[in-house]
């Protein structure tokens, strides 16, 4: 009966590459997420939050309580980086809206200004 046994040094060797292989995993995966998807205005979630890609075009008449300088920049469920164009939003799991956006359920985000 014959033992086979792995040496210390290949051990040793296979913890390290796998220990390298970690953060690179992380960083593709985060290289992933870094662009999700804009959400399309025609998809009926976006339809009935009433999004639109620009704030400018909202329909004032439809949509009584938009205030202009109301953007998604601006909004609490906004989470994208300040200054990009668009990001994540807590509304649309996933996708991303435009910086410049708005929609129904827009809320002044805690120290921000309208405009």
């Amino acid at each position: 009966m014959g033992h086979d046994r792995i040496s210390r040094r290949s051990l040793l060797k296979g913890a390290l590459i796998g220990l390298a292989a970690v953060p690179a995993s992380s960083l593709l995966a985060r290289d992933a997420q870094a662009a999700p998807e804009l959400v399309d205005p025609a998809s009926p979630q976006a339809k009935a939050l009433g999004y639109v890609h620009d704030a400018k075009k909202v329909d004032a008449k439809a949509n009584p309580v938009y205030k202009p300088g109301q953007e998604c920049t601006n909004c609490i469920q906004f989470t994208g980086k300040a200054g990009a164009t668009e990001g994540p939003c807590n509304l649309f799991p996933g996708k991303a809206v435009k910086a410049g956006g708005w929609c129904k359920v827009w809320v002044l985000k805690p120290g921000a200004k309208l405009g």
